[in-house]
């Protein structure tokens, strides 16, 4: 009965897990392409700020990113704001590696749009489309396309990613099965346990992943 309770509070932690790579993705695909987008334009000043954020976020080790926005963060808004301000573990877990994925991501955005033949671009000027129009009209479509295979292996990176957030506290599965290895002092059960699940999260993606390549790829 004791170890059915500890499977329950792994299977609780492996849906905490799943929540936090989702948020996390959604969140690191939008900074992602704003990065990217910001790269390509005539600004210099725009191109410098995002050219820095890829570099600083990327030079840096994740758990670094994690503990200045769990700690920093909340320190320099409690200063500022002049009131204690508390940021959740499942708040600094999302938008730590929702950056780490935002700048990986941002390099796949670019090549994709890179991979997209100029002369497209030019047909849709002569048309009179706008910038946004052409963002979302000719480039985004084409790019989602050539963009896919890099964010699938970067959303698979990330999922073996959300284990750092143990060590601000959240509840997911590394955690749960740490909590439940030390209680009963079977490690190998609980560890091997969520080896398997994080086995079976990796294959069920990579099915998905393979689904869109092949949707996205159905007309050439």
């Amino acid at each position: 009965m004791q170890l059915n309770g500890f499977y329950l509070q792994i299977l609780s932690g492996t849906l905490v897990t799943i929540k936090l790579a989702l948020c996390a993705a959604v969140f690191g695909m939008a900074v992602g392409l704003i990065a990217a987008s910001l790269e390509s334009i005539p600004n210099r000043w725009l191109r410098y700020v995002a050219a820095s954020f890829i570099f600083i976020i990327r030079g840096l080790p994740e758990i670094l990113v994690l503990f200045f926005i769990y700690f920093g963060a909340a320190a320099i808004l409690s200063h500022l704001l002049d009131h204690y301000v508390d940021i959740s573990s499942f708040a600094a877990g999302v938008i730590a590696l929702g950056l780490i994925f935002g700048a990986y991501a941002s390099q796949v955005f670019r090549g994709a749009f890179l991979a997209i033949d100029v002369g497209q671009i030019e047909a849709g000027k002569a048309m009179g489309f706008g910038r946004v129009q052409i963002l979302t009209r000719i480039q985004l479509p084409q790019a989602w396309r050539h963009a896919i295979p890099g964010l699938g292996n970067l959303w698979l990176v990330l999922l073996k990613d959300t284990a750092i957030v143990t060590l601000i506290g959240l509840s997911d599965m590394m955690n749960e099965a740490k909590l439940a290895a030390s209680t009963t002092h079977e490690p190998f059960t609980f560890y091997f346990i969520a080896a398997v699940i994080y086995l079976l999260i990796t294959s069920v993606s990579q099915k998905i992943i393979n689904v869109f390549t092949h949707h996205a790829n159905r007309y050439i």
